[in-house]
């Protein structure tokens, strides 16, 4: 009562002997949400009114929520809030509303999300240097099927559709962790957001430690590599990166023809998972259009089709930079996670703002005139494959003769009709500007953005989520004969019943995990409780040291 009237900062808490909690399996990812700086700088950038909930539970609620595929506050009117509420050491979790509630006032001010993700990214970069050393840079596509605005069109690889939608530019590590994202409501190109944003981004924020080539001028050094698909193939971009000591690592987009396969040899290239797979490869060096020499290094798979890529990279090896190619996709299978598994693409709030003026779109009239030189095109060539194909058949007589010119002619005057709207049409486009800002826009293309503020916190949520769920999944890989297993086996824990027992005496909280379906799950499971144990988490809020045992 106290804590409702805000005589206290928060209410405190408090555990209690419970049994057979369920969904309380998630406490076991507790150590590795601290570790990941779930709480680190929350006191510093976020603050609530004295209430009921303090700002620790709150975090670690939406956390706990995250990991146990809760997968919008929603869904939480359907869960018991009294056993959750034992979970955090309270008589119950908040309420939807007052949820919302709180968020609202987290997010009161915009960027601070984005001030946190940073702070997080940077911590992240200076414990594991290594992971700082090559960057995964790709775009991410949220469809949007409501109907508040007329957001841009944007293609989708995934559905092969131009649909409405915004566009997420994110930064990976190289095991597919994620580090930072950009959200843009018009998407400008993967390599005008590497120039304009992430590359900068990374510059400013790497830390010192993690520099590969910091006050280095030699050429062939590099601070850190960047690695994305053939969207970002660029020979241009190659040569500024080049200047600022940045190694790019791409597909080439014109590999041009095959090479002998006798150049191929056969090597052992270790994968980002630990695995150690025989690739046949070659390399050359190639030059680009710049006089840019870059390595160019194939792999010549069973069937023959030769994968080429190209790095300014001088001095990796050979099979560690096919390895860290080819890693690519596991930023592919990130993003596929995080839309399965915690609804990555979900709205958090409704509501527009206004995009600012001088954002620059596509000129909707360019647009309309370069879809009717498409359309006139395609039709071009049906004709001309038509008249290609017309050909005088059977007897040769006075009337098939006349019949054969007649359609000979109609077609060669239907061509050189579509090619004359074709050459008007394309003049027409030529001194039409391909590109406008918002401000110049008609009044009935004008569009507003989705409110992004929520979205980025509850996504940094889910990234903190993603990444100790990452790290648990990598113990748990130690013990496991199928190691693809680990997340679906992190998940049957997540949905486990715990007993939570307090001693005050010895300050400790002992969390009993259940037994699980299989003794191979339980042994691989114990385990991970060994190494939990070692952390001596402190639950937040208390001086209770969290112990962990397998066994009701």
């Amino acid at each position: 009562m106290a804590a409702a009237l805000g005589a206290l900062e928060a209410a405190p808490i408090q555990f209690e002997p419970v049994v057979d909690v369920p969904n309380g399996g998630v406490l076991l990812a507790l150590p590795a949400l601290l570790a990941n700086g779930l709480l680190n700088h929350t006191r510093d950038l976020f603050s609530l009114p004295r209430g009921f909930y303090g700002i620790e539970s709150i975090f670690l609620l939406l956390a706990l929520m995250a990991l146990a595929r809760i997968k919008s506050i929603e869904q939480l009117r359907y869960e018991a809030p009294g056993e959750w509420g034992k979970l955090l050491g309270l008589d119950r979790i908040p309420e939807v509303r007052t949820l919302r509630e709180k968020l609202t006032l987290l997010c009161n001010e915009p960027g601070r999300a984005s001030r946190w993700n940073t702070k997080l990214a940077v911590d992240w970069m200076t414990a594991d240097p290594e992971s700082a050393g090559i960057f995964y840079a790709d775009s991410h596509v949220r469809v949007y099927r409501g109907s508040l605005t007329q957001l841009p069109r944007h293609y989708v690889a995934r559905e092969r559709l131009c649909l409405r939608s915004t566009t997420d530019f994110w930064i990976n590590a190289l095991d597919g962790r994620p580090f930072f994202l950009v959200t843009k409501e018009v998407d400008p190109g993967l390599v005008s957001m590497l120039r304009s944003e992430l590359v900068p981004w990374l510059e400013k924020n790497l830390p010192a430690d993690a520099d590969q080539a910091e006050g280095n001028n030699d050429s062939m050094e590099h601070r850190f590599t960047l690695v994305f698909d053939r969207e970002a193939y660029s020979p241009t971009f190659f040569r500024e990166m080049k200047d600022k000591h940045i190694a790019v690592l791409t597909y080439h987009k014109y590999p041009g023809e095959d090479w002998a396969q006798e150049e191929f040899v056969e090597r052992q290239v270790r994968l980002v998972s630990g695995e150690v797979v025989a690739m046949r490869l070659a390399e050359r060096g190639t030059q680009l259009p710049g006089k840019l020499w870059m390595r160019e290094v194939r792999k010549l798979t069973e069937s023959g089709h030769q994968t080429a890529i190209l790095s300014t990279d001088y001095r990796m090896d050979l099979t560690a930079l096919a390895a860290s190619m080819f890693a690519r996709w596991c930023q592919e299978n990130f993003f596929k996670y995080m839309r399965e598994h915690f609804n990555l693409d979900r709205l958090v709030e409704y509501g527009t703002e206004a995009v600012p003026d001088t954002i620059r779109v596509v000129n909707p009239v360019w647009r309309k005139l370069d879809g009717q030189i498409r359309s006139k095109s395609g039709q071009s060539q049906r004709q001309l494959a038509a008249f290609a194909q017309l050909g005088l058949e059977g007897e040769l007589t006075d009337a098939g003769v006349e019949s054969y010119q007649k359609r000979q002619g109609a077609l060669q005057e239907n061509i050189a009709h579509l090619r004359q709207e074709i050459d008007q049409l394309k003049e027409k486009r030529k001194q039409t500007p391909h590109h406008i800002t918002v401000g110049e826009l008609p009044l009935e293309d004008r569009f507003d953005r989705l409110r992004s503020e929520k979205k980025r916190f509850v996504d940094t949520i889910k990234l903190l989520a993603y990444r100790a769920e990452t790290n648990m999944a990598y113990l748990l890989r130690q013990n496991m004969s199928h190691t693809d297993d680990a997340r679906s086996l992190l998940q049957q824990v997540y949905e486990t019943e715990v007993d939570l027992q307090p001693d005050r005496v010895a300050n400790t909280l002992t969390v009993r995990l259940h037994h699980l379906t299989q003794a191979a799950h339980d042994w691989a499971i114990s385990h991970l409780i060994e190494e939990l144990n070692v952390t001596e988490t402190i639950f937040p809020g208390t001086d209770l040291k969290l112990v962990y045992k397998l066994g009701s």
